[in-house]
């Protein structure tokens, strides 16, 4: 729904490998911290038409401009978002096209709502950017009750976006009642010697009752404690559902210019979610999630329940 903003991107701030104490930097991989799979999807087998798994994926369409002035019109087709291998790596690719196609550029925004949604946890992606002024890619995340819970008291959560002129930084923020807009609760993360357009790099929120950190590669550049928020209404407490999407022009990071070169492509190597065991919802739905897994008695089966989770078994 990224109908609503201009995010003012504060200074750049550089990492210097600040860690605590739970990320995975330190602890290893999310699940030597605790955290339990609960949905993922790596991407690595290519659905009959080539397009998303409409188990796990729905789209966003249309060319409205989602309130920012944005110039794509977001499409369901194959060439939009489609599997391919990158450099031997299994991916989802999201392409932006300078092609006509019902506005003046072509692009696609993915989703996973009514399909998967949760309440507290870690989502993470691995991606790779596109390059070049006008270009806007995001993984974010948004309140399932937005239709009648309006944005932004619904939440909004951005893992990361990038204005695509700016190759070495990227940003987050949070939308809530009187923290919106061009007011967001934001930060910047930054390399001097590195890119996102030129490598994989992974991007993470870990999410709970009392605060909301934004991870990049392993490093917290960003904790959003619920205490210290005392301008805004705190709107994270419900679930959320996720989505990545390219946007061309806009508000956010201006317009293509003559010197942006299409198609431009963002990869996403994976997407997943981990949970604690205290926060995993018997009643949520959990779409497809990782079959086998057991947590406090609940055994995960994507495709024996819609929600993806079956009764304890007694013991």
């Amino acid at each position: 729904m990224k109908h609503y903003r201009t995010i003012l991107l504060g200074f750049l701030a550089l990492a210097l490998g600040s860690c605590d104490d739970e990320t995975p930097e330190n602890g290893g991989t999310p699940e030597d911290n605790g955290w339990v799979l609960v949905w993922s999807d790596e991407f690595d087998t290519p659905t009959s038409d080539n397009r998303p798994n409409p188990s796990k994926w729905t789209y966003e369409l249309g060319a409205f401009g989602y309130g920012n002035n944005e110039k794509q019109n977001y499409t369901n087709q194959v060439k939009n978002a489609s599997y391919e291998t990158y450099d031997g790596v299994g991916c989802m690719k999201i392409t932006a096209l300078k092609d006509g196609d019902g506005a003046d550029y072509s692009s696609a925004r993915i989703k996973t709502e009514g399909l998967f949604e949760f309440r507290y946890g870690r989502a993470e992606a691995r991606l790779k950017l596109p390059y070049g002024k006008g270009l806007w890619p995001a993984f974010w995340m948004l309140g399932t009750d937005y239709a009648t819970n309006t944005w932004p008291a619904c939440g909004e959560i951005d893992i990361m976006e990038n204005k695509g002129i700016q190759p070495n930084i990227v940003s987050s923020a949070l939308h809530m009642p009187g923290r919106s807009g061009g007011n967001p609760v934001t930060s910047t993360f930054g390399y001097q010697d590195r890119r996102f357009d030129t490598d994989f790099h992974v991007f993470a929120v870990e999410w709970d009752r009392e605060r909301i950190d934004f991870i990049v590669d392993g490093t917290i550049y960003h904790r959003v404690e619920k205490a210290s928020v005392t301008d805004g209404e705190w709107a994270f407490d419900h679930p959320f559902f996720i989505i990545l999407n390219v946007a061309v022009g806009g508000d956010f990071g201006g317009d293509p210019d003559e010197n942006t070169y299409f198609p431009q492509s963002m990869y996403i190597d994976y997407v997943r979610v981990y949970q604690k065991a205290a926060d995993i919802d018997p009643d949520a739905n959990y779409g497809d999630v990782p079959s086998g897994s057991s947590i406090n008695g609940w055994d995960f089966d994507g495709e024996d329940s819609d929600k993806g989770l079956l009764e304890p078994e007694m013991k």
